[in-house]
């Protein structure tokens, strides 16, 4: 599962900057990467990321809804496909491809379906709304081996709580990323979460 479980979303960025982001990511010690395809040109974005970290880090897509999403994102040479919603065909596929499934779940049925899908972690979504209480609750009844991500309202300040409820591992968006940041923003912001994943792991 690389490094950390930590997963950088960078919804907004765009190609021209997202070589730079991405190594200052990967530098502060995030090595999971995805680009939501709801940002700008996006593919090529991934495309620019598989090209210059592909080798050193796991990079992927996010808000993936479609079988198509899959079969275009896959032939950018990216090895994530994160989603939103729980689309049993849309794992299916993403395994058939041979890449990382992190579905968007928020009850115990739709983490179950995903499971039996092949989903490779179960990504809590709003991540807020469900809070370290819901995860905790939900941990009691799923498999020991499912690896839960809570995204949605993570910060370095919340990691801990997070962590003593049962989480594998986290998506961060707008707490590492927001569009304008520079590279040294998001370098700054991931040392601090990489501090506080660190420190509540251990």
């Amino acid at each position: 599962m690389g490094a950390r479980p930590l997963v950088a979303i960078l919804r907004g960025v765009t190609p021209n900057e997202v070589g730079d982001i991405g190594e200052a990511l990967f530098q502060a010690g995030i090595t999971w990467i995805e680009v939501p395809l709801n940002s700008p040109d996006p593919l090529q974005s991934i495309i620019r990321l598989v090209a210059k970290l592909g080798d050193r880090a796991v990079i992927g897509a996010g808000t993936v809804l479609t079988q198509q999403q899959v079969e275009e994102v896959a032939a950018t040479g990216a090895r994530l496909i994160v989603s939103p919603n729980m689309n049993q065909d849309v794992i299916r596929l993403t395994k058939a491809k041979g890449m990382i499934s992190l579905p968007g779940v928020f009850t115990a049925t739709e983490c179950f379906a995903a499971l039996d899908a092949g989903a490779d972690g179960l990504k809590f979504f709003p991540g807020d709304l469900i809070g370290p209480v819901g995860l905790k609750a939900l941990k009691a009844v799923l498999p020991t081996t499912a690896t839960t991500y809570a995204v949605g309202g993570v910060s370095a300040a919340n990691v801990p709580d997070w962590l003593a409820a049962g989480a594998h591992g986290f998506g961060l968006g707008s707490s590492l990323y927001k569009p304008g940041d520079s590279a040294q923003d998001v370098a700054e912001k991931a040392k601090a979460i990489v501090a506080a994943f660190d420190a509540g792991a251990s």
